[in-house]
Order: C-alpha cells, then structure tokens, then sequence
C-alpha cells in the first residue's frame, strides 16, 4: 500500500511532569522507536515536535506552529512538510505514545484496502474512537486542513472537527492496541518507564 506517515511528538506531557512520552521506554524501545517500526513501509515518515536525537537518516522532522498548538496544527505541519517530498494517496496519521499500536495500525491496514471512504480510523473494544491511529487520505486531509486554517481553526482545534468533513470507516483494532499514556498511572499500568540514564 502506498502511504506516508505523520507521526505527533509535540505535546507538552504536562501530566507526566514534562517528561517527553516519546522518550519513554517499552519493551526496550522508546515510544517513538515503536511508532516508526508501526508506520514501517511509508513512503515518506515526517516525526512533527521538538528536534529528536538518533532518528533514522530519512525521517523529515517539523514542528507545529506556535509549538505545542495541538495535534491539529501538528497534522498541519506533518502535510507542509510532506508537500515537498511528493507525498502519496494516503497518510498514517499517528500519535506516538501508544506502546502497542503496531496491531491497531496492521489492522487499519487490511481494512483500508475495502472500504471506499476518504479514510479509516481505530476503534477501540470499548468503541472509543481513536483519530490519533487512522490512514486518511492526502487530498482530501489537506483541503480539510485549508478549510480549517481559513477558519483559524487550527492552533489548538479538534481533531475530530478538522476531520468532520470526512467520509472516515472506524475500524475495530485489537484491544489494548490504542491505549495511551498520559499520567504516570497509564505508563505503570502500560509496563511503560523512563529511559535508564
């Protein structure tokens, strides 16, 4: 399938104390090691956040603007950054502090093929809707992305209204597979740590 993939590591981690969720460790990677190898076959991969040490050499970096304006603007940023590298029909747009998010993307991606909508989006067991883990298309994300910035409706907006205009499948992905760290309580419950200096 041919796709590129936005990968979000901008947040603030303000309930994790600052600590970057991209930086936390499972299973001996960090959180944003486990996204790439998800996003694993994208044509281009563009990591939008805070300049990262060690990516790998074709990894294009962005950030959103103002910095820490939220996953929308962050999308935004990944699809600017992407225009130059002549991007593909679809993007995997993918937050990076899901430890397991590797079954929900391989799910996405069998029924992506199928579906004849503009996208699909993860669901999880419980049917929380997950548009953080979804393959959208390109053309039709950037015309959302223009409609959204002429609205001033980028820097810190909704996600799910930058993608109301849509025609976006949700797909039911493994259970565990989209749960996210945002407190120290979910990285305990998660087997998720901070990197051993």
């Amino acid at each position: 399938m041919d796709f590129d993939a936005i990968i979000l590591a901008g947040g603030r981690s303000s309930r994790l104390g600052g600590s970057p969720k991209s930086a936390l460790m499972f299973d001996g990677a960090t959180l944003l090691e486990r996204s790439l190898a998800a996003a694993a076959g994208a044509r281009h991969t563009v990591v939008v956040g805070p300049a990262v040490a060690g990516l790998p050499p074709r990894v294009l970096t962005s950030r959103e603007d103002p910095p820490f304006a939220g996953p929308a603007a962050a999308i935004a940023a990944g699809l600017a950054a992407l225009r130059g590298a002549g991007p593909a029909d679809k993007v995997l747009v993918l937050a990076c502090d899901m430890p397991g998010v590797g079954a929900a993307v391989r799910a996405l991606r069998e029924a992506l093929p199928g579906s004849g909508a503009d996208g699909v989006m993860a669901a999880s067991a419980d049917g929380r809707l997950q548009p953080l883990v979804g393959f959208y298309g390109t053309a039709v994300l950037e015309r959302a992305v223009q409609e959204a910035a002429a609205r001033n409706a980028l820097v810190h907006g909704s996600v799910f209204a930058l993608l109301a205009s849509l025609d976006v499948q949700a797909v039911a992905v493994p259970a565990g597979s989209t749960d996210d760290v945002d407190t120290w309580d979910d990285a305990a419950a998660l087997g998720v740590a901070v990197r051993e200096q």
